[in-house]
C-alpha cells in the first residue's frame, strides 16, 4: 500500500498552480492509436476508454493541445506495401478530422498550432514511425511530407538498408545473427538527413542505434527530436539514450521526449514481468504459434489478466526521475512528452491513458520546477524545435 499516494501529494499543489496545465500548450509527440487502434476497426472519434489509451474526448480532457499521430507499419511491411500502408493511416485521420472540424484539426506548422489553440480544437499531426516506410525512396519522403508528416524517424526496430537500428546495433555488438553488415548512416542515408533538414522535417532518432544517431548529429544542419525515448543510466535497454548521447543532443539543440513505457522507465519491470508471463506459458505459447509478434502477446497478455498487469506497474516519480535526470545533463530546454501512448501495454500509475496528463504538470509542481520551466517541457520546447526546423 503506498501510505502517501501521488495523487495526495499533489493536493498540496494550489488552484492556481494546477490551473498551469490549461493554460500551457500541451505538446504529446507519439501515439500509436491509429495502427493499433482506427486500422482494427475501432473509431476514436467514440468513447474507447477501457478498449485504448486514447479518444478525441480525452484528448481534449488531458489537455492536450497537440498530438503527433504515428504513421506506423512493422517490418513485416516491405517494398511494395509500407509506403501504401502509411498512406492508408494518414488517409484515415484526414476523414477522421474531416468528420469533426469542431473539434480537431490538422497541424502542419507552429501557425497551425496557434490556430488550435486559440479555437479550442486538438491539433493532429503526423509522425512517420520508421524509415523503411520511404521504400528506399527520395520521392515516397517527399510525398509523405506534402501528406503532413512533419517527423521521420530514421529506423524503427527494424533497419533500414541506409541506417541501422538500435536492436540490431546491440545484437551486432554481440555477435548474435542481425540483418546489417555495418552500423550508422550510409551515403544514402546522410542524402535522406539532408533532404529532410530542405524539407523542413523533423529527424527523429527514436529507435536507431548510436551509430546511426552520432551519424545523424553530424549530418544534419538543424536541431532533432527523440520522440520517444527515455535515459539507459536509469533504464539499461537499448531504445534508451546514454548520457553520452544525451549531452550531444543538447550541443545540437534538439529535445527528447519522454516514453511512458514502464520497460524503458524501470530496469526491475522486466523481470517482474517475465513472472507474470511465466505463470500464462500456456496462453502464450498458444499466441507465438500463430506467429503473433512479442509485442501484441504482451498487449494480449496484460489485457486478459489486468489485476495482475496492474501490479507490474511504476510509479510515476520514476518518469520524473527520468526527466530530472535530463535537466540535470543539459537543461530543461531539451526535455519534453512523447507518451507511445497505444503503442505500450504498461504506464506507470497515475497515467492510465491522455486523459491523465495533468497529473504530470502536478508532479512537475511538487518537484519544485518554475511555471516557465513545465511550460517548456509540456510543449514549449517542441514548438522551439518545430520552429527551427520549418523552411
Amino acid at each position: 500500500m503506498r501510505l502517501l499516494p501521488f495523487l495526495l501529494l499533489c493536493c498540496l499543489a494550489s488552484q492556481a498552480q494546477k490551473n498551469l496545465h490549461e493554460k500551457a500548450i500541451v505538446v504529446d509527440t507519439h501515439n500509436d492509436v491509429l495502427s493499433t487502434a482506427t486500422m482494427k476497426g475501432l473509431n476514436f472519434e467514440e468513447d474507447l476508454r477501457g478498449k485504448t489509451h486514447s479518444d478525441i474526448d480525452r484528448f481534449r480532457k488531458g489537455g492536450i493541445d497537440l498530438q503527433v499521430f504515428s504513421i506506423f507499419c512493422n517490418e513485416r511491411y516491405g517494398k511494395g506495401a509500407a509506403f501504401n500502408r502509411a498512406l492508408q493511416e494518414i488517409d484515415s485521420l484526414d476523414a477522421i478530422v474531416a468528420r469533426n472540424p469542431d473539434r480537431i484539426m490538422l497541424v502542419n506548422s507552429v501557425a497551425d498550432l496557434r490556430t488550435a489553440v486559440r479555437k479550442k480544437k486538438v491539433g493532429a499531426m503526423k509522425g512517420v514511425e520508421g524509415g523503411h516506410m520511404i521504400e528506399d525512396s527520395m520521392l515516397y519522403l517527399d510525398s509523405l511530407y506534402k501528406r503532413g508528416a512533419r517527423y521521420l524517424t530514421l529506423t524503427w526496430n527494424n533497419s533500414t538498408s541506409w541506417a541501422s537500428s538500435a536492436w540490431d546495433e546491440t545484437y551486432f555488438d554481440q555477435g548474435k545473427p542481425t540483418p546489417i553488415k555495418q552500423k550508422g548512416l550510409n551515403e544514402f542515408g546522410k542524402q535522406i538527413v539532408r533532404h529532410m533538414n530542405e524539407l523542413g522535417m523533423l529527424v527523429d532518432l527514436a529507435h536507431v542505434g548510436k551509430q546511426t544517431f552520432f551519424d545523424a548529429l553530424q549530418t544534419t544542419t538543424k536541431p532533432v527530436l527523440v520522440s520517444h525515448s527515455c535515459v539507459y543510466a536509469i533504464c539499461p535497454v537499448p531504445r534508451n539514450l546514454t548520457d553520452e548521447q544525451i549531452i550531444a543532443l543538447g550541443k545540437n539543440g534538439g529535445v527528447i521526449h519522454l516514453n511512458f513505457y514502464s520497460g524503458f522507465l524501470d530496469s526491475s519491470f522486466n523481470r517482474r514481468r517475465e513472472a507474470f508471463q511465466a505463470s500464462h506459458r500456456n496462453e502464450i505459447d498458444s499466441l507465438k504459434a500463430t506467429h503473433m509478434p512479442d509485442y501484441d502477446i504482451d498487449e494480449w497478455i496484460a489485457r486478459k489478466h489486468p489485476e495482475e498487469a496492474e501490479h507490474l506497474r511504476p510509479s510515476m516519480n520514476l518518469l520524473l526521475d527520468h526527466l530530472d535526470h535530463i535537466v540535470k545533463l543539459i537543461g530543461v530546454d531539451h526535455v519534453g512528452l512523447g507518451s507511445d501512448f497505444d503503442g505500450i501495454d504498461s504506464s506507470p500509475l497515475d497515467l492510465d491513458g491522455v486523459e491523465d496528463m495533468p497529473n504530470i504538470t502536478s508532479a512537475l509542481i511538487v518537484r519544485g520546477y518554475s511555471k516557465k520551466d513545465i511550460r517548456k517541457i509540456l510543449g514549449g520546447n517542441f514548438i522551439r524545435l518545430l520552429k527551427a526546423n520549418e523552411r
